[in-house]
């Protein structure tokens, strides 16, 4: 039986450095080192080496956040550009219809001041009316207006615009009335010459921008640039409205009537309004009524007189 003695646990190769002296030497390491750290700031030296390489590490875990919350903000950003974008235009819109009818409006007020200006002093009463149709062809040239009956307007009404004779009622409905212009083959309206008082009737040629006078004689004192203005016969047009302006003289020997063709001082084509005319009866100037035609009366049948016989 074996007996072992008290240094069986022994190590076979020798003992290590006992507890103390382990304690004294890790001590004074401790104090050089906090000796050194104190003077040569080894520590925050060794600090600032571990942060820089632990920064890769830091930026490569936390990219996937910061991408996503680049994405989602750069999203939100754009969203709110394009908004804004579209607020904006939106607003440059709202101003720049607001200037064209500003300017419309200030257009328009301003027409209606020369019309009212222009006015002959016999007008007794001038009614506003606005164009809802326009019907212009070579065979009709026809505008409806938002007025009728129900406003006081009457058949062969006189209508002008800003710029001169327009045309007149043609038709009239409980709301709104038709007006043939001046430019209607079917119209024609007696007008005369104002640099010499050379009276001739103007007619339609089926064209919005052209009348025609086809009853001049070949030697009439008549010019391009002549105004013409209503005569005030034919109990429709008051005298002195502004109708054309001649634009042609064509005179062929061979004809006994001079070409002559005017351009109407009316905007046919661009009138959005136009003022239905009223004048007082009795003025001098107002136009000279058509007088009416007697109704045919059937002759009376008178006894055959009677021829006495010689032979009686």
């Amino acid at each position: 039986m074996a007996v072992f003695g008290p240094d069986v646990d022994r190590p076979l190769y020798g003992r290590g450095p006992s507890v103390g002296l382990r304690f004294t030497v890790y001590a004074i390491l401790s104090i050089v080192l906090m000796y050194y750290d104190q003077h040569g700031h080894w520590v925050q030296r060794l600090h600032y080496a571990l942060d820089a390489a632990a920064y890769p590490v830091q930026v490569a875990v936390s990219s996937p956040r910061a991408a996503w919350n680049w994405m989602t903000q750069s999203f939100q950003t754009r969203d709110a550009l394009q908004a804004e974008n579209k607020r904006l235009h939106d607003q440059l819109l709202a101003l720049e219809m607001s200037v064209v009818r500003q300017d419309a409006l200030e257009q328009e007020n301003a027409e209606l001041r020369g019309l009212r200006a222009a006015l002959p002093p016999f007008i007794k009463k001038w009614q506003l009316a606005e164009i809802i149709s326009v019907e212009t062809n070579p065979l009709r040239q026809r505008v409806v207006i938002n007025k009728g009956t129900a406003d006081g307007v009457t058949l062969n009404q006189a209508v002008v615009d800003g710029s001169g004779v327009l045309g007149q009622v043609a038709r009239v409905g409980p709301w709104s009335a038709e007006v043939i212009l001046v430019t209607d083959p079917e119209h024609a309206i007696p007008v005369e010459v104002t640099r010499n008082s050379l009276r001739s009737i103007a007619v339609g040629s089926g064209n919005t921008g052209e009348l025609l006078l086809p009853y001049l004689a070949i030697n009439s004192d008549v010019k391009g640039g002549d105004l013409l203005v209503s005569s005030g016969l034919g109990g429709v047009f008051p005298s002195g409205l502004p109708v054309a302006r001649i634009s042609g003289v064509r005179r062929e020997p061979n004809q006994l009537l001079a070409q002559v063709r005017a351009t109407p001082l009316a905007h046919v084509e661009r009138d959005r309004e136009v003022v239905l005319l009223q004048f007082e009866p009795s003025h001098p100037a107002a136009p000279a009524p058509t007088p009416p035609i007697a109704p045919e009366v059937a002759p009376v049948a008178k006894p055959a007189p009677k021829i006495s016989d010689p032979d009686e």
